[in-house]
């Protein structure tokens, strides 16, 4: 394919085999061919099974699969698998849950399987009388949307509420309209949707208005989970350490700058497991942001206090809308093995865990701040990456990085000089 030729306007792509893509792909980006057998490697995840899950495939992509350790939730031990590329994540979840066994470790609890379908209803001349019109025909409208789903009914779920609001857009009102729907043990955004979809024209019916948008919200804040945790100060390092800690809270509650960084210490936990259990982390993540600024300024999901006696206190709150049926969590085969591992028998049970993750990750972070450093926790780990980016493999990875270590110089250039230097030494023996 010439520089001319180069396009990527490609009538039918999608029924091309995964194959006929690839080597199109390849001819586009000139990769070689060592590149291309990389993209041809599977592993659980086979190529058949991918092709089904998305469109246009022509490999997978790898992320390490670490276990996190010492967890004792709700006084069970599990073993967390996380999926994740940054160093030290998995070691500091596996630190700091230690800790917290020393208090009796992590509880957590959620709120029932709730999830929101909206339906968007514009053009109407009267949206507060039709909002009370909408309300007065709850029990049909609901009948409408359990007909969707017999199987989600008979498990004891399905659509439970309605609530309608008006509310004022650049474009004058709008009447949304809120399907509460208990998916039980699924994500539910099909479900959900399907619902949506169904109930909507006899909405606009109602309401004498036109439906638009009839679609899951990612504001799951009628599927909580909340975790928390009571430490004596000696299993974090000492009161002054607790102390840092509260202070570092206390700052992220006070600057959204700060916070974020924050948030993202947890998410660190929340989403490596979301990823791992075969779950929609961008949902996770989008419920999880839109809920830290529900009160009109980004603040932390966690709490971070020192209570009467000393111990450290802490608490997290997040909407986490998970599920252990459906989607990827039953297609990708390491997620069923991943579900596996943690034992969970419910999607409740699944957010309690998540929960508790993401509030003894968020301990990991600001212990490291409170104590020594974020860097020295993840300075091993890089140089690792360093070295073997320099081209370090077997046992130079660990040399080099360690001399990196030592010399606190973690840079690819020195990383390179250092592995020059090992092979001539070696050479020369």
């Amino acid at each position: 394919m010439s520089t001319m030729e180069r396009t990527s306007r490609i009538p039918g792509f999608y029924k091309l085999t995964v194959e006929e893509r690839l080597r199109i792909v390849a001819e586009f980006a000139g990769l070689s061919e060592e590149e291309v057998e990389l993209l041809r490697r599977y592993a659980a995840l086979d190529r058949d099974t991918a092709n089904r899950m998305i469109e246009n495939v022509i490999g997978t992509f790898q992320l390490p699969l670490g276990i996190a350790v010492n967890f004792l939730i709700n006084g069970r031990d599990y073993m967390v698998p996380m999926v994740i590329e940054e160093p030290s994540v998995v070691a500091a979840a596996s630190n700091a849950a230690r800790m917290t066994r020393e208090g009796g470790g992590v509880f957590a609890q959620s709120t029932e399987s709730l999830m929101i379908g909206q339906i968007q209803l514009v053009g109407i001349k009267d949206p507060y009388a039709a909002r009370l019109e909408v309300l007065r025909n709850r029990e049909e409208i609901l009948a409408i949307a359990n007909e969707q789903d017999p199987v989600l009914v008979n498990l004891g779920g399905g659509a439970k509420d309605l609530e309608a609001r008006v509310i004022e857009t650049r474009l004058g009102p709008m009447l949304i309209v809120h399907l509460i729907v208990d998916v039980r043990d699924a994500m539910g955004a099909n479900a959900v949707n399907t619902m949506a979809e169904a109930v909507a024209p006899r909405l606009a019916s109602i309401t004498g208005g036109r439906y638009r948008l009839r679609i899951i919200s990612n504001l799951a804040d009628k599927r909580l989970v909340r975790a928390w945790t009571r430490i004596p100060p000696e299993a974090v390092g000492g009161r002054e350490v607790a102390e840092g800690i509260v202070e570092a809270w206390a700052f992220a509650d006070a600057d959204p700058y700060r916070a974020a960084t924050h948030n993202k210490g947890i998410m660190n936990g929340v989403d490596a497991v979301v990823i791992a259990t075969g779950n929609d982390w961008r949902a996770v993540e989008a419920g999880a942001h839109a809920y830290a600024c529900r009160f009109g300024a980004y603040k932390p999901l966690s709490t971070w206090e020192i209570d009467e006696k000393g111990n450290l206190v802490g608490g997290l709150e997040m909407p986490l809308a998970v599920g252990i049926v459906g989607g990827a969590t039953r297609t990708n085969p390491l997620a069923r093995i991943c579900l596996k591992i943690l034992g969970v028998k419910t999607a409740r049970e699944l957010a309690e865990v998540i929960g508790a993750v993401g509030l003894v990750q968020n301990l990991a972070a600001l212990r490291a701040l409170a104590a020594e450093g974020i860097q020295a926790g993840h300075m091993s780990l890089h140089a690792k990456n360093i070295a073997i980016m320099a081209g370090a493999v077997g046992d130079e990875i660990d040399q080099v990085a360690e001399i990196m270590v030592r010399e606190k110089c973690i840079r690819l250039d020195r990383a390179k000089e250092i592995l020059e230097k090992l092979r001539r030494e070696r050479e020369r023996r």
